[in-house]
């Protein structure tokens, strides 16, 4: 038996943690900025077992790695959080630390990589669990699954798939550190692959019209959480006579390239926009932060803008 002190937030976390109490490990203790009042969060299942919430800021925090110690940590496990582990806190538990980071490293290291994947049209994606060191995202991989993506995977179905191939993951390790602690892989990461994503937005969440059709989709598609907010904030465009607008969602419309990129073009039932080889049609718009229709706002013959260059 394992003694486990979890770091986490969101719903994988709480997933997480909630395979930790119906193990056969112990959980010490739990660093979460979550509430205990907040049903099926970290802190509640943690509170449910009877463990002792921290904040999870403590992981900054040197002097909490004696603690660790004197609590006789085994494990620190980490699922969806993004605070940085001191590297005394990262080298206070007896086996070692373990991250869930929700994509394929090395190549996807860092920050809302389903989206960047999404961005990328990339055809697959995965969830990787491994041993955390002081770099980011750069210890030694644990186990790693992977999975197809689709034309029509957004950031929110994308980061969903990770959670629940990630619980899985974190499953098995309980199992090995039941078996033997020992064994628990270590598959160094080859560093010349790896590509790490910081909080930079592409094109500063303006949609780049002058791009193909289906690199317009998958940009829309990657800030698309709904109906969660975009860790991006929303995909968005300038309207003249009306200023910013949120486009939450576009589908492919018929026809070809006929006119400048962002050119508007308004029927009976749909609005589309011109892209750099054709159509896309509208299916939602927002304005001030609110949903309205598209026909109620846009004109025909209008020109949508993206004031950053493509590329940025």
């Amino acid at each position: 038996m394992a003694r486990i002190a979890f770091v986490g937030e969101e719903a994988a976390g709480a997933r997480a943690v909630g395979r930790v109490v119906a193990s056969d490990h112990e959980l010490v203790c739990a660093l979460t900025d979550s509430s205990p009042t907040t049903r099926g969060s970290v802190a509640a299942v943690a509170t449910g077992a009877g463990a002792p919430v921290l904040p999870g800021r403590r992981v900054r925090d040197a002097a909490l790695a004696d603690e660790l110690r004197a609590l006789g940590v085994d494990v620190l496990l980490n699922v969806h959080s993004l605070a940085i582990v001191r590297r005394e806190v990262l080298a206070a538990p007896r086996i070692g630390a373990f991250n869930l980071h929700p994509g394929p490293l090395p190549a996807y290291a860092g920050l809302n990589v389903p989206s960047w994947a999404v961005l990328h049209r990339a055809p697959r994606h995965g969830v990787t669990l491994h041993w955390m060191e002081p770099g980011i995202d750069t210890g030694d991989v644990v186990a790693r699954a992977d999975f197809d993506l689709t034309p029509c995977d957004t950031g929110l179905s994308v980061a969903t798939r990770c959670a629940q191939e990630g619980v899985e993951l974190v499953g098995a390790l309980l199992d090995r550190l039941d078996d033997d602690p020992a064994a628990v892989p270590r598959a160094p990461q080859d560093l010349a692959d790896r590509h790490y994503y910081g909080r930079e937005v592409p094109q500063d969440g303006w949609i780049p019209w002058s791009l193909p059709t289906a690199d317009v989709l998958a940009f829309v598609r990657a800030f698309d959480y709904r109906p969660f907010p975009s860790p991006w904030g929303p995909a968005r465009a300038a309207a003249p006579e009306v200023g910013e607008i949120g486009i939450p969602r576009l589908t492919a419309a018929p026809g070809a390239a006929c006119a400048e990129p962002g050119r508007v073009r308004v029927d009976d039932e749909h609005v589309d926009v011109a892209t750099g080889d054709g159509w896309v049609r509208m299916l939602g718009l927002t304005l001030g932060g609110r949903s309205t229709s598209p026909r109620e706002v846009l004109r025909d013959g209008a020109v949508l803008t993206a004031p950053v260059p493509v590329g940025r």
